[in-house]
């Protein structure tokens, strides 16, 4: 089941995500000791409208649509501010900054993804 959503078209990185998690058993185990947490994504596109997604990297590692069960920690971004995040050509840490990317929970554990989105990176066409 695609998580992609055409309204989103960064969404397709979910995917990417995913397949990358269930590339291996090693890769998947070795994402859910580096993330030990639920991170959920609610993305706005160009026309207002807003959807999420998780990364449940707490027990199951896998992706899925909706904020998930209980996330540690919620990110609310722009579709075309994922998109570059995911791709490598935004900075977490500078959207932050500059109010395009708005954090709510454990904020230490949002630094956790990094790793993991970088992983997508290498395998992410968007």
């Amino acid at each position: 089941m695609s998580l992609k959503n055409d309204k989103f078209p960064a969404s397709a990185a979910f995917d990417v995500i995913n397949e990358a998690l269930n590339s291996s058993e090693a890769d998947r185990k070795d994402a859910i000791k580096q993330g030990n947490a639920v991170f959920a994504f609610t993305l706005k596109n160009s026309a207002g409208e807003t959807e999420s997604w998780h990364i449940d990297l707490k027990i199951k590692g896998a992706v899925g649509k909706g904020l998930g069960e209980k996330p540690n920690v919620t990110l609310t971004l722009s579709d075309d501010d994922f998109g570059k995040l995911v791709t490598g050509n935004a900075n977490a840490q500078r959207l932050f900054m500059s109010g395009k990317l708005k954090i709510k929970g454990d904020i230490m554990k949002a630094t956790k993804l990094d790793p993991i989105l970088k992983k997508a990176q290498t395998k992410a066409k968007l």
